[in-house]
Order: structure tokens, then sequence, then C-alpha cells
């Protein structure tokens, strides 16, 4: 099972400040001694966090996979094709929002999508779509050429009472369990942490997940190699 480290949430808190510390990059070479299977960032169009010279000096100094994090926008597009990271994961984007609140439709949009995965694939960046633990999202994606997808786990993460939870898991154990039949690759993430992943780990099919900001959070108190480390050994 592998993790991926989202390390946006660094480049958040320099951006408080506007200036050029923490560094991102900086942060992803710990993130990888601490264990971390992949390095994540989304360049999102609004630039509020990851800029394009992250994105360019992760390409350059991380050693393992580089997922970035995207809209299907064209200019988005052209950017990853340009810097070619190892993994491309389209997720939906709204300019207001604090953090993605769902997944991709890819149902609703699927010419599209397709026409998105081949351009990425022509330049070798792999491609995962982000949605939710839908079976109708999950076919869609399957049928758009995505060969991975990574599940939404909010709704299971924000659930609260034993039998809310019990249902999201299920539906997430279902839908996976769904994607692995029709050929998908599945990972999982959004608003995991280092309570609520416990029960998911049950999910063999889930092949990696994705964190960020609780492993930044926890960071604060014991730095990020640690706070690394930590989670890996849960998923170990």
């Amino acid at each position: 099972m592998r993790l991926g480290v989202n390390i946006d949430h660094v480049a958040t808190l320099r951006e408080a400040r506007r200036i050029d510390i923490p560094d991102p990059a900086g942060a992803a070479r710990l993130c990888e001694l601490g264990g971390a299977d992949s390095i994540v960032c989304h360049l999102r169009e609004d630039r509020r966090h990851i800029k394009d010279g992250d994105l360019r000096r992760l390409k350059k100094s991380v050693s393992v996979k580089l997922n970035l994090e995207m809209s299907a926008s064209a200019e988005i597009v052209k950017i990853a094709c340009a810097v070619r990271p190892d993994q491309a994961t389209l997720v939906p984007e709204k300019r207001k929002e604090l953090t993605t609140e769902g997944g991709l439709d890819v149902a609703g949009s699927a010419k599209k999508i397709a026409r998105v995965i081949k351009n990425l694939e022509k330049s070798r960046i792999g491609v995962s779509l982000f949605i939710d633990p839908d079976k109708r999202q999950i076919r869609a994606s399957r049928e758009a050429g995505a060969g991975m997808i990574e599940l939404h786990t909010g709704r299971y993460a924000n659930a609260r009472g034993e039998k809310r939870i019990r249902k999201e898991y299920s539906i997430l154990r279902e839908g996976s369990a769904f994607a692995k039949s029709i050929g998908l690759s599945v990972f999982a993430g959004h608003r995991l942490n280092y309570d609520n992943i416990r029960r998911l780990l049950a999910i063999k099919e889930i092949e990696e997940y994705n964190i960020g900001h609780s492993i930044v959070a926890r960071a604060i108190f014991v730095g990020i190699k640690r706070a690394v480390r930590e989670m890996r050994q849960l998923l170990a």
C-alpha cells in the first residue's frame, strides 16, 4: 500500500507572508526521507499556493513519483505536457472553494475528459481521475480511457455517528471492488487523517492513499519527516 503526500499546505503557509519560505521542494525531500512513495501537488488556476516555478523545481528534485493534481483547463494541460510529471490527477476546481469539494463529473463531460487524457498520455503522463465512489462515475472513467481513479473520501471522513460512518465506508468498499473488477487501479484521498484511515485499510483494492493536510498539521509538532513516517507505518 503506497502513500502519496500532498505538499500544497507547505506552499499555503509560504503564501500567507508572500515570501520564499517554507519551500515545497525542500518539504518534498523530507517527505521522501520519511517514506513517501509519491509527492502530490495541485497547480490551481488561481495559483493560490503551488506556483509554476514550484512545479518545475519539484520535477527536477523529486526522485519518487510526482503526481500533479490539476483541472482539465487548456492552460494547465499545456503546462503539464511541458513539465511532464509522472502522473496527472484530474480534479474539479472552483475558484472560491477552500479545498476540492467533490469528485469530477466524468459522466457529464466524458468527451472533454477523454481528449485531455489522450493529450496527457501523448506526453507519457499517467492519468488518474478524482471521482466520487459512484458506479456511474467509475464506469464513465473507464470508458473515457482512464486506467486509474482516486476515490473521493470526503463524505466518509466527514461522517458522524457509527451508522453513517459504516454506510460511507460500505460505499467506498463497493466502489473500490467495482473499479478493480473493470480493470482500474484504485487510489483514495481527501480529509483522511491518522485516525479515520484505519478502517479503510481493510479495503484491499485501494493501492494508494494521497494525504496532505493532516500530515502537514502533524508536522508542526513533530516535523514533516516523522509525520510522514508515522502515516507510512499505519499503512504498513
